[in-house]
């Protein structure tokens, strides 16, 4: 029982790397980025060929890779996101649905159906652990993306709260028109938030790539686990989040305790009644699932 909680504490550590950019860029622009899985396999195969085919060490391909999915999301918000912005609620969301079939199909085109893995790029590292008390061993990997994603947590909160980028970002999430009077570049501001939530994707992309391999079209899964994250955990704090993720974790570890079959299951079980609570009789729309507790 032991060692099955801290699994379920080490997999919700992964969860949370995976939605902390799709809850960064709605708390702060009010766009559901269905393209965020695919945008995760992107940096994955970035960071392979980059390690790979070119020889470049795993840190320094992940600080690339960092940079280059930064510029990759200020050009999306100032091409697509900005214009989709201005035409509803609606159009963002089917633009992102079209990016993701776009990127999945691109993928498969230029790598192929086979998977990859960064396992390879850290030797030893990939199975290595630490021994715990009772005989209980824990994958270091693990424990890393645990750590990495409270670290990258804090850093966005630090960011948003402590900064003047932060308080520029926040101050165009809440109202644009507003913001534009005060001299604020809402545009620019709201195009290196969308850089910043693609260049957390490099940090999903990396823990994916060194647990499990991946191919394509595996994007829609990365999305679907970081979704129901957020969906648990609400919007209001990053760290809400990372507790949302948790107890997604624990819910499909005790499904896999009851039946083998049990382990997506009851996480999406735990999906839905987060559904309930948060919708509380309104109507349904997908903005109201996360903007229920939203940053005030």
């Amino acid at each position: 029982m032991t060692s099955q909680l801290i699994n379920a504490v080490l997999l919700g550590g992964y969860y949370a790397v995976l939605a902390t950019g799709l809850a960064f860029m709605f708390s702060v622009m009010n766009i559901i980025n269905l393209a965020h899985g695919a945008f995760i396999i992107l940096a994955g195969f970035g960071l392979f060929v980059l390690g790979s085919d070119l020889g470049v060490p795993l840190p320094l391909a992940i600080v690339i890779m960092i940079g280059v999915m930064f510029v990759v999301g200020f050009i999306l918000h100032r091409v697509v996101l900005s214009r989709a912005s201005g035409g509803g609620e609606l159009l963002p969301i089917l633009a992102t649905f079209g990016i993701a079939i776009i990127l999945d199909n691109l993928m498969f085109q230029v790598f192929g159906a086979d998977s990859k893995s960064l396992a390879p790029m850290v030797g030893d590292l990939a199975w290595a652990s630490y021994e715990l008390p009772g005989f209980i061993f824990i994958g270091k990997i693990s424990v890393y993306i645990l750590t990495a994603g409270i670290v990258m947590i804090g850093a966005l909160e630090w960011m948003l709260r402590r900064t003047t980028l932060g308080h520029r970002i926040q101050a165009t999430s809440q109202d644009r028109a507003t913001a534009s009077l005060l001299g604020i570049d809402t545009g620019r501001t709201a195009a290196i938030a969308t850089g910043i939530a693609l260049a957390t994707g490099v940090v999903a992309a990396t823990a994916l790539g060194l647990r499990s391999a991946w191919g394509p079209y595996d994007g829609s899964a990365q999305l679907l686990f970081a979704f129901e994250a957020v969906v648990i955990g609400g919007i209001g704090s990053l760290w809400r989040v990372l507790i949302g993720a948790m107890i997604l974790a624990f819910a499909q570890s005790m499904g896999a305790m009851i039946h083998p079959q049990g382990f997506l299951i009851s996480g999406h079980l735990a999906f839905l009644a987060a559904v309930f609570v948060r919708l509380g009789g309104r109507s349904f729309s997908l903005k109201s699932l996360l903007a229920k507790g939203a940053r005030a």
